[in-house]
């Protein structure tokens, strides 16, 4: 679901982490018995843009990226999560060969302009200390010609002289809403790329988050007010300073994403900025 100024040629499109969730289908977004192989085109009938996962877990093959996008309308724009080899799991000595490949396997989308993003999505044991800071500034230099956007988790990074640094690069901050917690990224509406915001809706679940479990983490129901804390201002705002704006919904547990997501582009429906 997309909110298009024409005048401006700026959009906002929302969407959510991932779309192949077998929970889905009996939280009722996808059809009786849809089978992994067909979410992608029921999901891109609703939705304008996702944000892939599975690139997370695996290094993207350039094949199988391609068979993928074919499966959405010509129109469908992509987000892609970096390789945990290059943000949790990181080898010292082979990284940059994970760069590259990693470039390698996602081509296909750059080369169809499908790609608005790839995600560098950090963990929150990713702390401002001299090395992490030298490691990220020799990523991102890797990365060179992505489009990225950078998910700190940790709130030593929540500095000006970190959004500096972005700004200089042209690097999206991946701004986030999540619980208040102490050592949490907190939720900021920064804007460091004229060309893109990028808001990643993780939940409030506290309890869940200092747990360490997944299910628990991303299992959160926003109410209609908690979007509107963001629909109402902060977005508008972000959206003032950029040219296109990404908004994803990760509380996928029971199926709350889509029908979050559903929720605030209604919202954003007729947003001036």
């Amino acid at each position: 679901m997309s909110n298009r100024d024409d005048k401006n040629s700026r959009q906002i499109l929302v969407g959510t982490s991932g779309y192949a969730y077998n929970e889905w289908v009996d939280a009722g977004f996808y059809p009786p018995e849809t089978g992994a192989a067909r979410m992608l085109t029921h999901y891109a009938g609703v939705f304008p843009i996702t944000e892939i996962n599975y690139t997370w877990y695996q290094m993207p093959k350039a094949p199988a990226i391609d068979r993928m996008r074919k499966k959405a309308p010509e129109g469908f724009r992509f987000a892609a999560k970096l390789t945990r080899t290059l943000t949790h799991e990181v080898d010292p000595d082979g990284w940059p060969a994970q760069a590259a490949l990693y470039k390698e396997g996602i081509a296909p989308l750059m080369q169809s302009g499908q790609l608005l993003a790839v995600l560098v999505q950090l963990p929150p044991f990713f702390r401002r200390t001299p090395n992490n800071r030298r490691y990220l500034a020799r990523l991102l230099d890797a990365l060179a010609g992505l489009p990225i956007a950078v998910e700190f988790r940790h709130v030593s990074w929540a500095v000006d002289q970190v959004f500096t640094g972005l700004r200089e690069r042209r690097v999206a901050l991946a701004c986030v809403d999540v619980p208040a917690l102490p050592d949490l990224f907190p939720p900021l509406a920064v804007v460091t790329n004229p060309d893109l915001f990028y808001l990643r809706f993780h939940g409030r679940n506290a309890k869940g988050w200092r747990s360490g479990n997944m299910q628990h983490q991303f299992d959160y129901n926003y109410s209609y007010e908690e979007l509107a804390e963001w629909s109402r201002s902060q977005i508008p705002e972000m959206a003032r300073q950029t040219k296109t704006g990404i908004i994803f919904f990760n509380n996928h547990v029971r199926g709350q994403a889509p029908e979050n997501a559903r929720m605030l582009a209604e919202q954003l429906e007729g947003l001036v900025y």
